[in-house]
């Protein structure tokens, strides 16, 4: 029984390796290559499952790169609903530069899906059954989906009775907030200038101010805003918390916000406060850090640095922002 569903349009087979410095038109000799199931919805099922929620992954797959998706994801024990696709599934990679500790990501374009293709991932959520309690519809569009294909997906996770919950950027989220009833929302900073037209040197107060506007429209009920190394902020109707960001050194940055999307939902599946659950999150963000590749968080990495996570109460500032 799935209580979960994730949904990704264009996932990836993230490949990753070392070098002892990046140099130009020269033979780099590389460590050895890792290879990972990737794209923003698998990454959120695989931390989900490894904290022990129940989670079905939701995904197109075609080719030999697919099928090895697939295989990587089943080694995982990660449970999976395949739309077979006639184009290749794409591939990622990362360089790791050892001599400045930097990571460098090559992101490949997705190969087209057709019309059946992409309609396919959404009818999974429509059929999907039992229905679940949550769908968490994440990562990038490929060539050939159109800009509402999450508002769909949000509709049709709310016509289970599922709270839905959306990771991804500009055209996408936009129209995905139009057609409002959200549950969450995870942008990064960059993300949210865009979004919401708040200044780079915004103030906690301008945030919560600018994520309120969305959350009174009905678009959205929750605004988890992922602030890198400085944490992250969420923002309810009248409530708001911040949790600040641990300084760690990074072996990989691929996978921080998925970890940290996976986890929340995983606290609040099991009924955890916001606040506990933006501390869990920020928790498994800060653990995939510490992993290479696209390894994510493990759960002794989270316990770990879960005490050290500090949360700040700034409902007042949520409350003045409502007047």
């Amino acid at each position: 029984m799935s209580h979960i569903l994730t949904v990704t349009p264009s996932p990836a087979l993230d490949a990753s390796t070392t070098v002892p410095t990046l140099a130009p038109f020269s033979k780099l000799r590389c460590g050895p290559m890792l290879r990972h199931p990737g794209g923003g919805g698998v990454n959120v099922a695989r931390v989900i499952d490894r904290l022990g929620g129940q989670v079905r992954a939701i995904y197109p797959a075609g080719g030999s790169i697919g099928q090895l998706l697939r295989q990587l994801l089943d080694a995982e024990g990660v449970e999976s609903e395949v739309i077979p696709v006639g184009n290749e599934t794409r591939e990622d990679f990362t360089v790791f530069e050892e001599s400045t500790q930097k990571q460098y990501r090559f992101v490949l374009p997705g190969e087209k899906l057709s019309e059946s293709e992409w309609q396919a991932l959404i009818d999974a959520v429509a059929n999907a059954e039992p229905a679940p309690k949550f769908v968490v519809a994440s990562g990038s569009l490929p060539p050939g989906v159109p800009d509402d294909f999450y508002a769909r997906v949000v509709r049709a996770g709310r016509a289970r009775g599922a709270k839905v919950i959306v990771d991804t950027s500009h055209a996408a989220l936009s129209a995905a907030l139009d057609a409002g009833g959200i549950f969450l929302i995870k942008p990064s900073m960059s993300e949210y200038r865009v979004l919401t037209g708040v200044a780079a040197d915004a103030d906690d107060a301008a945030l919560i101010r600018a994520g309120r506007q969305l959350i009174e429209r009905g678009a959205v009920e929750l605004v988890a805003l992922s602030m890198g190394p400085k944490g992250a902020l969420l923002i309810a109707r009248d409530h708001a918390w911040s949790a600040e960001g641990l300084t760690v050194a990074p072996a990989s940055v691929v996978g921080a916000g998925d970890s940290l999307v996976g986890a929340m939902v995983s606290s609040l599946v099991e009924g955890a406060s916001l606040q506990d659950a933006l501390r869990f999150g920020v928790a498994a963000g800060t653990a995939a850090l510490v992993n290479p590749g696209t390894s994510l968080c493990r759960r002794e990495d989270i316990e770990r640095f879960l005490p050290q996570i500090a949360i700040r109460d700034l409902s007042e500032l949520a409350c003045a922002a409502s007047q």
